[in-house]
C-alpha cells in the first residue's frame, strides 16, 4: 500500500496519451516502485483512484507495478479527481480518444500532432534505433533525448551523418 502522488502522462512513438502514477515509493516483491501504469482514461475511471489516495500495487506479470484497487476507507479529504488532457502536453496539439485501428485504441486518447510532436519523434527515434529496429549499439534512449534536445538528430536519416566528435 502507498500514496498517489500525482498522474504524468507520456506521449508514446504512436501518439498514445499514457497516464503514470507517481507513488510514494514502496518496496514491491523486492523492488522500489515510484511509478505504476493506469493505462487509459478508462482504467482510471474503473479504479475510481484519485490523487492522493491511498492504493494497493502489484508488478503485472512480476514486472510492470500496476495499481490494483483504491483503499476507500483512507480517501483523504484533499483526494482530486485526475482530469484527462484534452490537448497533448508536449505540442498542445488535440488529444482525440479512439482514433487508433485496433479494440484496443478504441479507449486510447492520441495526439494529432504528428511529426510536430517532440514526444512523439523521441519516442520513434527511439524505436528506431532499439534492438527491435536497427539495434544501433552505443545509441539507446539517454543518447536520443540529449541529441533531439541539442537539435542534433531530429529525425532517423541524422543518425547516419553524426561525425565522430560529439
Amino acid at each position: 500500500m502507498t500514496q498517489l502522488l500525482g498522474i504524468d502522462i507520456q506521449v508514446g512513438r504512436t501518439g498514445k496519451l499514457a497516464p503514470v502514477a507517481r507513488l510514494q515509493p514502496v518496496t514491491v516483491g523486492g523492488v522500489t516502485v515510484t511509478n505504476a501504469t493506469l493505462h487509459n482514461e478508462d482504467e482510471i475511471a474503473r479504479l475510481g483512484v484519485k490523487i492522493n489516495d491511498w492504493v494497493i500495487v502489484q508488478r503485472a506479470g512480476d514486472v510492470i507495478p500496476q495499481i490494483v484497487r483504491v483503499v476507500e476507507g483512507k480517501r483523504p479529504k484533499d483526494a482530486k479527481a485526475f482530469e484527462f488532457p484534452a490537448r497533448c502536453p508536449y505540442c498542445n496539439s488535440e488529444a482525440v480518444r479512439g482514433a487508433g485501428d485496433g479494440d484496443d485504441e478504441a479507449v486510447d486518447r492520441r495526439c494529432t500532432g504528428g511529426l510536430i510532436c517532440p514526444a512523439q519523434a523521441v519516442e520513434r527515434l527511439k524505436h528506431f534505433v532499439s534492438r527491435r529496429a536497427f539495434d544501433i549499439e552505443g545509441l539507446g534512449a539517454k543518447q536520443i533525448e540529449e541529441f533531439f534536445e541539442a537539435g542534433v538528430i531530429t529525425a532517423p536519416q541524422h543518425i547516419f551523418t553524426l561525425k565522430g566528435s560529439i
